[in-house]
């Protein structure tokens, strides 16, 4: 079996057990485990307002095999975040907000979730359809898309949405447990003129280390986000 099949036909069994784990813990309604698990460098930051223009676009594939850019997004108010079919991180930490973020916000005709794959040579529709549907996604308002390779997709990521730079993992074990990345979990918020206006670390808000040097930080930080999606909305 070559290389890259042994790295697929792991990636298959992972797979399987990240989309378990996002069915078990959205259905328990339980807070989800924080122990044991990285943190990004900001973890627990509180100033994460920005306002930046998207100056260029990207190529992208959906989980209905659809091509699609990401200024088709343009007009709309949209929440962007990172993730890999199989990263267990994403599956039962961010797949949990996005589910509640969705359910507040996703009868909006103007509100939008797109999940950006940091490992599109791995995350194929198939893939994207399988996460997507897990979460109870409706392809018409959330998006899970892949990029042309990782290499394009990492570039665009850092350089043009400056979310934080996305590590691969070198050892097996490493791996075996994370997946090929370790990447920001923030949520970015995008309005209707295609302008980056804010990025919440909600996951790093519920780490050990914030909530210790802030216990009501992750509250503070959701609750800032949520009204700003209002805000957003709202404004005509």
């Amino acid at each position: 079996m070559s290389k890259k099949a042994q790295v697929v036909a792991i990636y298959s069994v992972v797979t399987g057990l990240s989309l378990a784990m996002i069915i078990y813990f959205i259905s328990l309604g339980k807070q989800v485990p924080t122990a044991d698990l990285p943190i990004v460098s900001d973890a627990g930051k509180e100033d994460v307002v920005m306002m930046f223009p998207i100056e260029k676009d990207i190529d992208l594939t959906n989980q209905e095999g659809e091509a699609v850019k990401l200024s088709d997004i343009k007009g709309e108010v949209t929440l962007i975040a990172e993730f890999f079919a199989v990263c267990p991180h994403c599956a039962v930490r961010n797949g949990k907000e996005l589910v509640e973020i969705y359910k507040q916000f996703g009868d909006h005709p103007e509100f939008r979730i797109v999940c950006i794959s940091v490992d599109p040579e791995v995350d194929q529709v198939e893939q994207l359809k399988s996460y997507g549907d897990s979460l109870g996604a409706d392809p018409r308002n959330w998006w899970f898309v892949r990029g042309e390779s990782d290499e394009v997709v990492h570039d665009y990521l850092e350089n043009t949405l400056k979310f934080f730079k996305i590590k691969k993992w070198r050892n097996p074990v490493d791996i075996a447990s994370n997946g090929r990345y370790s990447h920001d979990m923030g949520f970015m918020l995008v309005n209707r003129d295609f302008e980056v206006i804010g990025k919440w670390p909600l996951v790093d808000a519920r780490s050990d280390e914030a909530v210790e040097r802030d216990p009501g930080l992750y509250g503070k930080l959701k609750l800032e986000m949520y009204d700003r999606i209002r805000e957003e909305l709202d404004n005509q």
